[in-house]
């Protein structure tokens, strides 16, 4: 045998060698392509959560508060019985309140804070309806 030659061991030797590269290589792109099915199946998911939330309804708007003074619950009870818009003057005789600028005064300020909270509405200057679903 010359120099140039390789015996057969030596071709055995980086035969083992190459298989050991090759299984390696293999070894690496298994971790890669489960990688890439672990990234895939996070898309996935990612696109069933947005998917899910756009098709959910839009929450409906918080219900307007009442304010806590007893007036505004009898303003309220006497809204529920009529059946037209009313004036300040209309609700404070139907609250029997007496019938003094300065009471009026008072309830059309309430009036006109029920309507700013959504509760009531001012079908016009000075005439107050409750809404009705």
């Amino acid at each position: 045998m010359t120099g140039g030659e390789l015996t057969l061991g030596a071709v055995l030797v980086r035969l083992e060698e190459r298989e050991r590269e090759i299984v390696t290589q293999v070894k690496e792109a298994r971790g890669q392509i489960a990688q890439l099915d672990e990234l895939g199946r996070a898309a996935e998911e990612i696109r069933i959560t947005r998917k899910t939330l756009l098709e959910l309804p839009d929450p409906a708007p918080p219900a307007p508060k009442l304010p806590d003074h007893p007036a505004y619950q009898q303003i309220m009870a006497v809204f529920a019985a009529a059946d037209s818009p009313l004036r300040a003057r209309q609700v404070c005789e139907a609250m029997d309140t007496e019938i003094a600028p300065n009471n009026v005064n008072n309830t059309r300020l309430k009036l006109k804070r029920l309507t700013e909270r959504g509760i009531l509405v001012e079908t016009e200057q000075g005439l107050f309806a409750q809404l009705r679903p």
